[in-house]
């Protein structure tokens, strides 16, 4: 008969570690959640020093998690590794770089809405209707309230440059970390709605397998997201 272990043995040096690892990457992403918001939400302000010890003892934890989310955070682009200085945030996008995004959204993700409509397949038009039913609108004006959002804009662009059928639009898209840095210009709370009414739209016509109807809405999306929503902050 197997032996089982009773209450007061020992669980094993293995089954430690894995407890010890699990511990220690719960509290890494809960660092870099924590530096997150205050990058988005701008109390880390665009362009501002980051100090690791200060951030370190505002947690309470060691410098070392906060040092692998700002790691992190600078592969998503929003904090920049100097040289013998350390950590800064990134500074918010010119109006230069804001139209040099869009214009290459331009060029890449109505070409993708239309190939995503011509390959379409059954678990293609489950993925996009199983990603719109779970968008979430904003429940306020700060990062926390539009942080389902902009997760869920993110998936859903990303999902259809992968329905593309081409590896490298998506990774394309992806490195551009777009979703980001566009909720981090502007929180407008009245936007939820319209963006997910366009987002609705593009899934009609993508999983109805109909190419003009599809790169014509995502057309439509990144142009309204450029001119209505987000240009005239710049103004």
């Amino acid at each position: 008969m197997a032996e089982t272990l009773g209450p007061t043995e020992s669980i094993g040096p293995t089954a430690a570690m894995d407890r010890r690892v699990l511990r220690r990457q719960m509290l890494a992403d809960d660092v870099y959640e924590a530096i997150k918001t205050m990058l988005m939400d701008h109390v880390i302000r665009p362009g501002a020093r980051i100090s690791i010890d200060g951030l370190a003892r505002e947690f309470q934890v060691s410098s070392t998690p906060v040092r692998e989310a700002l790691a992190r955070l600078e592969s998503e682009g929003l904090a920049v590794k100097e040289p013998l200085k350390g950590y800064r945030a990134t500074p918010l996008l010119t109006l230069e770089e804001f139209d040099d995004l869009y214009r290459f959204r331009l060029l890449l993700e109505p070409w993708a809405a239309r190939r995503a409509a011509e390959l379409i397949s059954p678990e293609g038009r489950a993925r996009l209707e199983a990603e719109l039913a779970n968008a979430v609108e904003p429940t306020s004006i700060d990062y926390a309230g539009y942080k389902s959002l902009t997760a869920h804009d993110n998936r859903f662009h990303s999902l259809i440059a992968s329905l593309s059928g081409s590896e490298q639009v998506r990774q394309a898209f992806e490195r551009t970390h777009c979703h980001l840095h566009i909720f981090r210009l502007h929180y407008n709370r009245d936007i939820g709605p319209e963006v997910l009414t366009e987002h609705r739209v593009l899934v009609e016509a993508i999983t109805s397998g109909d190419p003009t109807a599809a790169e014509a809405a995502m057309t439509h999306h990144i142009e309204n997201s450029m001119t209505l929503r987000l240009r005239r902050i710049y103004e």
